[in-house]
């Protein structure tokens, strides 16, 4: 019995070991990542990145249309995919919980969220900007808002799968129509846990590259038009930091520092909402 005790502490620990061990390379690594992207991007953080286009080859400049495209292409997009997932994930937790409907849904759903995004920027590619002739900021803002359906979708659904039963039952109780109860018991119960997934499509959207390279292509001057190539952060980034100039790469630097903090904040609030929820 002894020894049976001693071989199963002994596996335990090595297991424990290799776990902890795994870990620390993977820590390790992304504290590399995180410290040569402060080190460099810091290094051209200044108020010119905020308030200046970008340069031509070998000029000073700053990120201010390539961050005005992104802004406005991820709004818009949010726009476009927020209401499609809550309202498919409210169907899919709520009215047909366990239709075939909804789990045709559920798989390509699952599918979506797997896919490569450049498969999605191929596919508006071929929906809108081949058809239209010209690349354009709507196409890239479709583009990701077909990223963003499916994250939305998830945990929409699964949050209003969570709001217990008697809730409902209790709305229903006193004669609310189905709709009422599950905008105001449901969507309220569920809340945080919404904004959360929403939070988080922000984030995923944030850095893609390959679906606007398809889609909004970019632009080097200040732009507004939907019609027309508009720049964006993540192409930018991707050009520059292909280009053989000193200054474009500074630029590429703090634009990959700029996304990544973006995404850390957003990752910091939707992880502080989800604690707040479990909380409770």
């Amino acid at each position: 019995m002894t020894t049976i005790y001693a071989r199963r502490k002994a596996t335990n620990a090595m297991m424990m070991g290799l776990c902890v061990g795994a870990a620390a390379v993977g820590l390790a690594w992304l504290a590399l990542i995180l410290g040569a992207l402060l080190y460099k991007g810091l290094a051209g953080l200044n108020l010119a990145v905020f308030t200046e286009m970008t340069p031509p080859p070998g000029s000073a400049g700053g990120l201010l249309n390539a961050i005005y495209g992104s802004v406005i292409v991820s709004v818009i997009a949010m726009l476009i995919g927020t209401p499609i997932g809550i309202l498919a994930g409210t169907y899919m937790a709520e009215y047909g919980r366990f239709s075939k409907l909804t789990m045709i849904v559920r798989f390509i759903n699952d599918i979506l969220l797997s896919a490569p995004s450049i498969i999605i920027g191929l596919f508006v590619y071929e929906l809108i900007v081949r058809p239209m002739g010209h690349f354009s900021g709507l196409a890239g803002s479709v583009a990701l808002a077909i990223l963003v359906i499916p994250v939305v979708v998830r945990t929409t659904e699964d949050m209003l799968s969570l709001v217990p039963n008697a809730l409902r039952e209790a709305g229903t109780a006193i004669g609310a129509p189905r709709w009422i109860v599950i905008r105001s018991v449901g969507y309220r119960a569920a809340m945080s846990g919404i904004v959360t997934g929403v939070l988080l499509a922000v984030a995923r959207i944030s850095g893609e590259t390959a679906p606007l390279l398809f889609t909004a292509l970019n632009n080097q001057f200040w732009s507004s038009n939907l019609n027309a190539p508009i720049a964006s952060l993540p192409v930018t980034i991707f050009q520059f930091a292909l280009s053989p100039y000193q200054e474009w790469q500074q630029l590429a630097w703090t634009g990959a520092l700029i996304i990544t903090l973006t995404v850390l904040t957003l990752s910091i609030i939707a992880r502080s909402l989800t604690g707040r929820k479990e909380g409770h």
